[in-house]
């Protein structure tokens, strides 16, 4: 049976048939269900928004997610897994607010609640199409058409009965806390939220004073945020800190003691000296007296959040404004003021109706407090600020009610789920993750927003509250005659439903929050499966997870929420492994973003190059948890060292085979009854697959991709392919020409397999090819044999390759081609019992006529041996002159043994050992040679060329030279040829004595002289004209 060619054309359009075969055939389903009844590998997929098109990084997450996936489904387990959409939150509604044209909460509202969340709703899969096109055209497998979608009354009803699992531990409640505020989307956000949206701001900063109450002394305070100003209500110190007061200028300023040179000047009198508990009491003047302020207000206050890093080290109160400021003004019975309104503009003042955040509005204040002289200094600063994840707007912390699952109350049972988890890289989970729980606040779950899961909590006015579990426990409880499984979990249509209040009787109305978005991704492990109510056993089976992947972004946000919710429900985490690619950045290294013009299209570059050379890139250039600088350069590089690679090792084998009619799959020759370079190959395969599998298993995709190349390349194609071609070409089919091909078949299958969770396109082309099954994705893994490893064919195999890159060096270290013949190679005698038997293969590769091993080295190279000063000077002293010369009498043999094992020589009648750290080793080729040499072997080439080696050489080229326009004409290898040709004397000499050579090369039938030919050719400097022709 023949083997087939590779498919013609772009490669995209390749990947295309295959992608169409894959879905007609149902490999995806057929990988799973052949794994049946065997062990599961569990893996989450972290919901994606599919209202937005799928950038370059989606790629690059859903490509480890995918080769790890379909490594375990190769190597027997069940893997099941589906896409999850995110449809809920700020990312839906910003969009809509956009193509409405809305600027605010209040176009929201007068739009109607009922008919935004239709709008919401309409935008949750606006972009679904696109997704599923990223998906298939990369080759994943993954269930895109029964997705897990986090709007489906199911999946919010799974919700809800975690809040009500979590309110029955006494973990729900409600607060009045500051919290990260966006004033342009009106609602909190979590602080998994906040750590995704810093962004480098530059402000004005400013040191102003407060003037102490009935005598001329000010306190100076240092503020980032002036706009805060309007609501202080109080000062706070360090106790521990040492404050003074100084003269500066005429005025007497507070300050803390080790800052006071940066704030006031060296020059400043130290008039008093306090400790910061004396200054606790000290009632100071308003600053800005626009916001009416009753109550205890305008002390100094002590605490030891306060330091002296930077500013005064006296730090200005608004507890509106400041979650430390709230607490210690609670605790010091301070009063409470907030002149800004929820859509984050002064609701009193002369700056009422401005938003707090507006850049012109910081320069009004200042301008206001230099004019007032209550202006110290303005400084510039550049800073990282917590924007909006979503909408990009400056966050202000604000003090709002706001619901909350009490996460501390389990912070030590999360962090010892969290020590169960195998990190990769490790320092994520250990450093960056641990020290996130270390410090770990209260989760506020609750959005003052429209589009989201409708927070399961009823109250009453009578102060009564009910967490709802279930639909069956609403449809028992709700007031209203209505089928509640009929009805859309969604506002406003849940806030229609009441429930009859068991304490007063009165109706209770569902609060009007919706669950933090964050809470939905989280809450997958149960809602996918819409656990408890369905699916159990499934749940059982499909919980914890084995395996999830997302980028480092999700360290805050998805593997927290996770983690949070399984470990209060379950008990434990709901994932084991899990790996954490870095971002994706341009080749220069910048972030990638739209207004720069760096965005890599996925769609583009995969059309462009094919997803698979993609995939291995991704893979091949960095360790998935470095940040990737995406570069086509290197894309282009990938292409030539693996996809080009694979193709061409796979059609030299194809063309060859096929045109022997030989194929390996009917046969099969004993490894021990191989030829040499046969067993060479594959023990190094065998090791291979066993370091290709630990790789898999440590989820390292750079690790798998850079045990594949030099393999794939150096072994292979350059040295096991070419070394081997006059097997290849051997007329007779001989039991060396079956082990060649065995061999190489052997070698493509396996590598196939290796690589196939990587780039399952090409390998899925090649291994069908080869073997006529249905898909190499229902095949299984390799396993090694490591009876099949064998180290003494390595050893003299791998010095023999030693030995021809070393001799190809020197060749281009005196200009020498390879297909120029030389005489002879020269090679230490230790050499010959390892390979004394190889010199053919020799030979060869490096075209010498003869190979000697010589005892003594000496006659063609000298070697110049030193102390290595700066290692022995201290040491020997005096004793250096007396080295110098034992050095200049040793032998080559024994210069040798120093960098190999060391000589121990006598120095001063004691035993003294030179080696390769206090010696310095230099090699001097004489006249007529040409040499190089590693830590293993040294090589000599004779580099006298006779008359009679240029003549061969010339021959050489010539064969080269019709080879290629045989090529060029699209002949087939077995076409038999007429060759004519032209040329200077040098090319008819050549012909004369080397024509036999020149035609059994090139299948030539006729030699025909043809002085009207048109296309000339440099031959070694010898011009030559050549045309071919195929023998009818």
């Amino acid at each position: 049976m023949k083997f087939k060619e590779l498919e013609k054309g772009k490669t995209s359009e390749v990947e295309k048939k295959y992608t169409e075969y894959w879905k007609k055939e149902n490999i995806f389903e057929k990988s799973i269900d052949n794994r049946e009844g065997r062990k599961n590998f569990v893996f989450y997929d972290g919901p994606i928004y599919a209202n937005a098109k799928p950038g370059i990084h989606h790629v690059f997450a859903k490509t480890i997610k995918d080769a790890f996936c379909k490594y375990k489904t190769m190597n027997g387990y069940r893997v099941l897994r589906k896409i999850g959409l995110d449809t809920h939150g700020l990312p839906i509604e910003v969009n809509v607010e956009k193509k409405l044209g809305f600027k605010s909460k209040s176009d929201i509202e007068k739009f109607g609640v009922e008919n935004f969340c239709k709008e919401c709703n309409k935008e949750t899969a606006s972009n679904i199409d696109e997704v599923k096109k990223v998906t298939d055209m990369m080759g994943q497998f993954i269930d895109c058409e029964h997705p897990y979608v986090t709007c489906d009354n199911e999946y919010i009803e799974s919700e809800w009965w975690i809040i009500k699992e979590m309110d029955k531990k006494g973990l729900i409640y409600h607060g009045n806390k500051v919290l990260p505020y966006c004033p342009r989307c009106g609602t909190e956000l979590s602080s998994n939220e906040v750590a995704q949206g810093y962004q480098e701001d530059s402000v004005n900063t400013v040191i102003v004073p407060f003037k102490k109450k009935d005598e001329d002394v000010y306190f100076l305070v240092w503020t980032t945020t002036p706009w805060t100003l309007m609501a202080n209500l109080a000062l706070c110190v360090n106790p521990d800190l040492t404050y003074v007061k100084v003269d500066s200028q005429g005025y007497k300023f507070i300050v803390a003691e080790s800052l006071k040179d940066k704030v006031v000047g060296e020059e400043a009198e130290v008039l008093e000296t306090y400790k910061g508990t004396d200054l606790v009491g000290i009632e100071y003047e308003q600053l800005l007296p626009f916001a009416k302020v009753e109550g205890k207000a305008f002390q100094v206050l002590a605490d030891n959040y306060v330091t002296a890093e930077d500013g005064t080290g006296i730090v200005h109160i608004a507890p509106a404004y400041g979650e430390d400021d709230n607490r210690v003004c609670r605790e010091n019975g301070i009063t409470f003021i907030n002149p800004v309104g929820k859509d984050g503009c002064y609701t009193e003042g002369p700056w009422k109706g401005r938003l707090v955040t507006d850049k012109e509005l910081e320069i009004d204040i200042i301008k206001y407090l230099k004019s007032e002289d209550k202006l110290f200094k303005k400084i510039k600063l550049t800073h990282d600020y917590p924007h909006c994840w979503r909408c990009k707007q400056p966050l202000i912390y604000y003090a709002k009610p706001a619901w909350y699952v009490k996460t501390t109350a389990y912070k030590d049972e999360i962090i010892e789920a969290n020590k169960k988890v195998n990190w990769y890289p490790e320092f994520v989970g250990t450093k960056r993750f641990a020290n996130w729980l270390e410090n770990m606040v209260d989760w506020g779950i609750s959005r003052n927003r429209y589009w989201g899961c409708p927070l399961p909590i009823w109250e009453c006015s009578c102060g009564h509250r009910e967490v709802i579990g279930s639909l069956e426990e609403l449809q028992e409880k709700v007031v209203e005659d209505v089928d509640v499984t009929k009805v859309e979990l969604h506002r406003p249509y849940v806030d229609d439903l009441h429930l009859d209040c068991p304490e007063c009787h009165k109706q209770m109305t569902r609060v009007k929050d919706v669950l933090d978005v964050w809470f939905d991704s989280g809450s997958m492990p149960y809602a996918q499966w819409h656990y408890p109510f369905e699916n159990q056993d499934k749940f059982k089976d499909q919980f914890p997870a084995d395996f999830i992947a997302e980028g480092v972004d999700q360290t805050r946000g998805w593997f927290y929420v996770l983690l949070v919710i399984s470990t209060i429900i379950s008990g434990e985490s709901s994932f084991k492994n899990v790996v954490v690619n870095d971002m994706m950045l341009d080749e220069h290294g910048k972030k990638m973003s739209k207004s720069v013009g760096n965005i890599i299209d996925p769609i583009q570059i995969m059309t462009e190059y094919g997803a698979d050379t993609i995939r291995f890139y991704m893979a091949y250039v960095s360790p998935v948890w470095t940040p990737l600088r995406f570069s086509v350069n290197g894309v282009k590089e990938v292409y030539s060292k693996y996809t080009s690679t694979m193709k061409n090792l796979y059609s030299f084998f194809e063309m060859y085979a096929n045109a022997d009619n030989i194929d390996p799959r009917e046969y099969y020759i004993d490894v021990e009854d191989r030829e040499l370079i046969d067993k060479w190959l594959i023990s190094k395969l065998n090791k291979l697959v066993k370091n290709v599998k630990e790789a898999y298993e440590e989820f390292d995709l750079n690790k798998v991709a850079k045990l594949i190349v030099p393999f794939l390349n150096d072994d292979f194609s350059n040295w096991y392919i070419r070394s081997n071609r006059r097997r290849f070409w051997d007329s007779e089919l001989t039991e060396s020409k079956k082990a060649v091909y065995l061999t190489t078949y052997e070698a493509l299958v396996t590598l196939c397999k290796l690589c196939a969770p990587l780039t399952p396109y090409l390998t899925e082309e090649i291994y069908t090819k080869l073997t006529n099954e249905e898909s190499i994705h229902l095949s299984n893994f390799p396993v090694e044999n490591m009876d099949l490893v064998n180290e003494t064919a390595e050893e003299r195999m791998d010095l023999v390759r030693d030995v021809c890159s070393l001799g190809r060096f020197a060749r281009e270290e005196v200009n020498i081609k390879v297909r120029q013949p030389i005489s002879k190679l020269m090679l230490p005698k230790g050499d010959e019992i390892i390979i004394g038997d190889l010199l053919p293969v020799i030979k060869e590769e490096l075209n010498v006529k003869e190979v000697e091993f010589k005892e003594d080295m000496t006659q063609y190279l000298e070697y110049i041996v030193k102390p290595n000063f700066k290692v022995l000077g201290k040491t020997l002293g005096q004793k250096i002159k007396e080295l110098q010369e034992v050095i200049s009498k040793l032998t080559s043999n024994e210069i040798s043994e120093i960098s190999e094992k060391g000589l121990t020589i006598k120095l001063a009648g004691e035993d003294f050992e030179l080696n390769s750290e206090n010696t310095l080793i230099s090699i001097k080729q004489k006249e007529g040679y040409a040499s190089t040499s590693n830590n293993r072997t040294i090589v000599v080439l004779d580099t006298e060329l006779t008359d009679d080696l240029i003549l061969e050489g010339l021959a050489r080229e010539f064969v080269r030279k019709v080879q290629s326009l045989r090529k060029d004409a699209d002949f087939v290898i077995t076409d038999h040829i007429k060759v004519y040709y032209n040329g200077t004397d040098k090319i008819e000499r050549m012909l004369t004595k080397y024509k036999d050579y020149v035609m059994g090369e090139v299948l030539g039938d006729e030699l025909i002289k043809d002085i009207d030919l048109k296309d000339k050719y440099e031959l070694n400097d010898e011009e030559a004209y050549i045309k071919v022709e195929r023998v009818k």
